[in-house]
């Protein structure tokens, strides 16, 4: 197989319109990618590389900001995808928000509060560790969580999924509208392989610390999670916020699939570092001679010295 280029790899695993997607239709472990394995290595540096130089002109340009969305079961790989992926960009430019189970004050806002403080600022790029999407996924799992959330009782009723769906899509319409790109993944890991990494985990001292019993918990309901990501995103993918669902069963892809998407999402913005006015052009000319004028002064003095 012809080795793809990045905007190929975007485009196999985006959806802008779930209207007919099936998660069914995505294998977690593609092997589409299985020849892409030799030059792996190579690739996401390759990623690495040009996301680090977009990045720099994104921040320079200061008109443009990217909200990048990871969703996943627990051990489909979000924090080493993250670290990897992102592991040449300027720290400057960049922010990570891991949300949790959301506090007491959390609790008594809107479920998009929490998330909508922390937006990236023009220029950056923002990654959000699990989102808003938990209202749509953990929620709806465990609908006992509702009542927690202290909604009048009035508004929970049997269309408030729908309902949530409407909200993320217009709130999303709206963020798009102010400059902030989203890029929303779903890093779509199978149980077969969650056990295997679960086990690994155990296997080694260290990496007990990643293991939660709650993740277990969780995995009981795995059949009820992937049928609440579908509902999901075949409901909230749009041309404005597309999702892009990766197989995660090989890291090794979904790192060169996530950096792709990224790369290629960056580079459609055009970003290019602005251009100095005409006037300020012309002082760091005068600047720019003066200090040379230093340079020569100096080694004019040295010559004397040295004579």
């Amino acid at each position: 197989m012809k080795t793809p280029s990045f905007a190929d790899i975007a485009s196999r695993y985006r959806i802008s319109n779930g209207t007919r997607f099936r998660l069914a239709d995505i294998e977690p472990a593609d092997p589409w990618g299985v020849s892409l394995k030799g030059t792996a290595e190579d690739l996401l540096s390759d990623g690495v590389k040009r996301l680090a130089d977009l990045q720099e002109r994104l921040y320079a340009q200061d008109r443009w900001s990217v909200l990048l969305i990871f969703q996943a079961m627990d051990a489909a790989g979000k924090d080493g995808t993250i670290k990897h992926v992102m592991s040449g960009i300027n720290p400057l430019g960049c922010e990570v928000h891991a949300f949790k189970a959301p506090s007491s004050e959390e609790l008594d806002h809107d479920f998009l509060w929490r998330t909508s403080r922390v937006l990236p600022r023009r220029g950056h790029i923002g990654i959000f560790n699990r989102s808003y999407y938990e209202e749509t996924l953990v929620v709806r799992v465990h609908q006992n969580i509702l009542a927690r959330q202290q909604l009048p009782p009035a508004l929970v009723t049997k269309n408030i999924w729908r309902e949530r769906f409407e909200d993320i899509n217009a709130h999303e319409r709206y963020l798009a509208r102010q400059g902030i790109v989203i890029r929303k993944f779903f890093l779509h890991v199978s149980k077969e392989e969650q056990r295997r990494r679960f086990l690994k985990r155990l296997e080694e001292s260290d990496k007990h610390w990643k293991f939660s019993l709650a993740d277990v918990g969780e995995r009981a309901h795995f059949v009820e999670y992937m049928q609440a990501y579908e509902d999901t995103i075949r409901h909230t993918s749009t041309e404005w916020a597309p999702w892009h669902v990766i197989p995660a069963d090989r890291k090794w892809f979904t790192r060169i699939a996530v950096a792709a998407t990224i790369v290629d999402t960056i580079e459609t913005l055009h970003p290019r570092f602005p251009s100095a006015d005409p006037k300020v052009k012309a002082e760091l000319t005068k600047v720019k001679a003066a200090l040379e004028a230093e340079v020569k002064a100096g080694a004019a003095k040295a010559k004397g010295r040295a004579k």
